[in-house]
């Protein structure tokens, strides 16, 4: 299952179920987990741990070193789920001593070509990564949400889940949970009701997407009035009441140098 050009350095934990492509290269802290196909001229280095059911395409480089000037050799890691499609001349760097050291990639996600996930960032799962989206460090990014080919975001800032963002997006603040937009830099233009109805959201829980969505960008309220309105969404929809405490549980996390993006 592994190639003859390959090089497996000593110290690589490799599953015997796992194939590796010819010239790639596997570095000595590496640990790859059952089922994991590798294609050909991949590098995977540094402490990279990549879990079950997974398909590398060629020319992906995966655990280098941050492209961070104050990196000076420490043992940061690169984790990556389940099950993950990682296609062609992907770059996911590890962690930084000064983000908590690990960059992290869920499982189920979908991630096209050219995407960089720099160090620190945090994937959660189901997401879709178009062609060429590209992440500064710290950057975290919740579970389902699909951005749009060369979508751009700026460190530390946050994509909440279901969230949704058009090609050519750049993003220099967060964007809350179930938003769609679009623009240089983006803009709220609407809330992802399509993405919802696909994942089995009932008309009563897109009806208080949408009343998040009218508390949020249509009557005016400062940000903090907005989380007050939709805290009183849980008690008149119950059923939404977990769509309601993911938005709130990000709001209060808006930093009010980035805030949300308009």
């Amino acid at each position: 299952m592994i190639h003859a050009t390959a090089i497996v350095e000593d110290g690589a934990r490799i599953d015997p179920t796992v194939s590796i492509g010819a010239y790639s290269v596997i570095g000595p802290h590496v640990t790859i987990g059952a089922g994991t196909t590798v294609g050909p001229h991949c590098v995977i280095e540094g402490h990279t741990t990549i879990g079950c059911g997974n398909r590398i395409f060629q020319f992906s480089s995966l655990g280098a070193v941050p492209q961070d000037k104050k990196y000076a050799g420490e043992p940061c890691e690169l984790v990556i789920g389940d099950r993950n499609t990682i296609r062609e001349f992907c770059t996911f760097n590890i962690g930084s001593p000064g983000g908590g050291g690990i960059t992290r990639i869920g499982d189920d996600n979908w991630i096209m070509a050219y995407v960089h996930l720099a160090h620190d960032c945090l994937v959660g799962n189901h997401t879709i990564f178009a062609n060429n989206s590209q992440l500064a460090g710290h950057v975290e990014v919740g579970d389902w949400a699909i951005l749009g080919g060369f979508t751009v975001a700026h460190q530390f800032i946050r994509i909440g889940a279901h969230a949704m963002t058009a090609m050519c997006s750049l993003l220099f603040a967060d964007q809350p949970p179930f938003v769609m937009s679009q623009g240089q830099p983006a803009q709220a233009r609407s809330m992802n009701y399509e993405g919802l109805r696909r994942r089995g959201f009932s008309p009563a829980r897109i009806a208080a997407v949408k009343a998040m969505h009218k508390a949020l960008y249509r009557d005016n309220l400062t940000l903090d009035q907005a989380r007050a309105r939709i805290g009183e969404l849980a008690s008149d929809t119950p059923e939404a009441a977990p769509d309601v405490q993911l938005m709130l549980d990000f709001l209060s996390g808006v930093s009010p140098q980035r805030g949300i993006v308009r």
